[in-house]
């Protein structure tokens, strides 16, 4: 009984209200889409980050491999020496120094890169 006066309620509201029409100087429909230069714009953003992954990718990856040169440079060099990894010092062998310091960058003839 409730539920049908509430329904019949509902009807009468929904009815009674009118729908919304545009004002007359209301902007077209073409005026508020971004149209070609948005579609530009978003297409040269989203070219210019997939670069920008890209070269950080490639980035890392050559940090990383210049990390992996430099340890075996390191232990090549204790071996020429005759010294062993954690023989005298249970630190050696491992890369306990500053990050930024100095590094030996293999084929650079001992110069640092920039």
């Amino acid at each position: 009984m409730i539920g049908d006066l509430l329904l019949g309620a509902s009807i009468r509201v929904a009815a009674a209200t009118p729908s919304p029409t545009p004002a007359p100087g209301a902007p077209k429909d073409d005026q508020v889409t971004p149209g070609y230069v948005g579609f530009i714009v978003t297409f040269l953003l989203a070219v210019v980050v997939v670069l920008l992954v890209i070269d950080m990718v490639r980035r890392i990856r050559r940090v990383r491999y210049r990390a992996e040169i430099a340890e075996k440079l390191d232990a090549e060099q204790q071996l020429r020496r005759g010294d062993e990894p954690g023989a005298d010092d249970p630190g050696a062998g491992t890369d306990d120094g500053d990050a930024d310091g100095p590094r030996r960058t293999g084929g650079t003839g001992g110069r640092p890169k920039a």
